[in-house]
């Protein structure tokens, strides 16, 4: 068994400003395990670093060494608890080798329909009014995700539907406003037809979500959901959930999330961070499952060394490669 991954920084094409704060460029790890690839998207607004990828890819691989080879045994050697974006990695890299092993791209292994994996949105990060809507314009993209969280948020999303009145807006706040804000806002969200609100308030005001959910605005639930058990706990505060590889530690677990989410009548879009073709299209496999997709983080940078998930404007050809179906192109 041999383990390897490197560092490497994504160049994003615009200033990334969300309600957590702005970056220019990103950090991910790509992960070889025996051919087999991952990516470990380090997002430190969720807690993930550079060095405690790696020191869980360390113990990954202690842990690894004398595995047997068969899918499972190795799932189930990988460590409890540390970086979840680290653990998601190897997840990628193992499905990717049971995949390539069996000759067959991962959404068919797993039994599901290319042609319901929904369409995805795209995200314009937060600006000024006008810098927002020049980029919706020119983006032609059916459906935006527009980020707010700060001073003149109503007048970044009326710029928007200015310049796109047909669009599909959804609107996401990364926690950033509180109760009093959001209970002023959400009547005007649905005089400009947007279509749901993703994290309006922080996630340790879970039981004001309750308060917000009779306005008439569907809203999701993403920063704090990250397992099973916070899908269950926060089913009765929200209509919806957002399920990304790098929160809940792989493929495997997501898939859980969904069904579960499914279960209890909740909506679920699947997500991504700002990542290459390798996690996005890793999660892309799953997007068949879900009601709604945000997977667009190829979209947002300008160095992505991957390729075999393709976008036909907001639809996703999801990759027909064995495994992940994604090679490196540099």
């Amino acid at each position: 068994m041999t383990l390897d991954w490197q560092t490497y920084t994504l160049e994003l094409s615009h200033p990334f400003k969300i309600a957590h704060g702005t970056s220019h460029t990103r950090s991910a790890v790509l992960v070889d395990l025996d051919g087999g690839l991952g990516e470990a998207a380090v997002v430190d607004y969720h807690g993930e670093t550079v060095a405690a990828v790696e020191s869980y890819l360390q113990e990954a691989k202690r842990a690894l060494a004398d595995a047997p080879a068969s899918l499972q045994e190795r799932l189930r050697l990988l460590p409890p608890g540390g970086s979840a974006a680290a653990r998601a990695a190897l997840e990628m890299a193992l499905f990717d080798l049971w995949g390539r092993e069996l000759a067959q791209p991962l959404w068919r292994l797993f039994g599901l329909e290319e042609k319901l994996a929904p369409p995805t949105s795209f995200t314009i990060a937060m600006a000024q009014p006008r810098q927002m809507a020049r980029l919706a314009r020119e983006s032609q993209m059916p459906i935006l995700k527009l980020k707010v969280g700060d001073e003149g948020d109503l007048e970044r999303l009326r710029a928007v539907r200015a310049v796109r009145p047909q669009a599909r807006i959804r609107v996401d706040a990364n926690g950033g406003w509180d109760l009093p804000q959001a209970r002023a806002f959400i009547p005007e969200l649905l005089r400009l037809a947007v279509e749901f609100l993703e994290q309006p308030l922080p996630p340790q005001a879970r039981e004001s979500f309750a308060e917000l959910r009779g306005l008439g605005l569907p809203l999701f639930a993403d920063e704090p959901i990250k397992t099973v058990r916070d899908v269950v706990e926060w089913a009765p505060f929200v209509d919806g959930v957002v399920v990304k590889l790098a929160k809940s530690g792989g493929l495997a677990s997501a898939r859980t999330m969904i069904d579960t989410a499914h279960a209890l009548g909740l909506q679920v879009m699947l997500g991504c961070m700002v990542e290459t073709r390798l996690a996005v299209g890793a999660a892309a496999h799953l997007a068949p499952l879900a009601d709604y997709a945000d997977l667009d983080g190829p979209l947002l940078i300008k160095n992505d060394p991957f390729s075999g998930l393709e976008y036909q404007g907001a639809r996703l050809l999801l990759p027909q490669g064995a495994g992940l179906g994604i090679r490196r192109t540099r």
